[in-house]
């Protein structure tokens, strides 16, 4: 009995050194990079590891307050959208889509494009790669048992996944992420 719970302790022990290593290297590897990319990655990891979805480990959603409408949540959007100087550039309404291909009702899903265009101008000055990120998209959609959601996709990964990005560069994104996470708490919440 006593060899086994030694050789379980030293299988434990090499485990824990094997992890611990993994830590370090993983960090020692982050050189060059933003200064919150490794507790960006180790964020992402955690929620691809907790809900074993990759999709819904690189989004932000919000509950909407019962009782508000899919109408409601859209003018609150749009409102505040408008304070901030985000300009709503686009809607799908994919829900009507699917009815008018199907034949079938569909539950509410409809994506709202926001932009401030310069700083997307910015950003494409950057790195053309970060057009797949625009416009800004937030998604409200019915669940399956009638709730309503906002999605959007989580922007810390564009913002501090790689190297630093410029200073002035960085804090237009920042602000962008802010203004969009604003937009959906108060589309949820329905506070002008």
């Amino acid at each position: 009995m006593g060899l086994i719970r030694n050789l379980l302790a030293l299988i434990g022990l090499v485990v824990v050194l094997g992890a611990g290593t993994a830590w370090f290297k993983a960090k020692e590897n982050m050189v060059g990079f933003d200064p919150n990319a490794f507790n960006v990655y180790k964020e992402l990891a955690e929620n691809i590891i907790a809900t074993k979805n990759a999709a819904e480990a690189t989004v932000w959603k919000f509950p909407v307050k019962e009782g508000l409408t899919a109408e409601e949540v859209e003018e609150t959007m749009k409102f505040v959208a408008n304070e901030h100087n985000m300009s709503a550039v686009g809607e799908l309404p994919l829900y009507k889509d699917v009815e008018a291909k199907s034949g079938k009702p569909y539950r509410f899903v409809k994506i709202y494009m926001f932009c401030n265009s310069l700083t997307a101008a910015r950003m494409l000055d950057y790195s053309d790669a970060f057009s797949a990120y625009l416009p800004c998209r937030v998604t409200l959609l019915e669940d399956p048992q009638g709730k309503l959601w906002l999605y959007t996709l989580n922007m810390d990964l564009m913002i501090h996944g790689g190297a630093s990005l410029p200073t002035e560069l960085k804090e237009e994104s920042v602000s962008v992420k802010e203004k969009i996470l604003d937009i959906m708490k108060r589309g949820a919440s329905g506070e002008f």
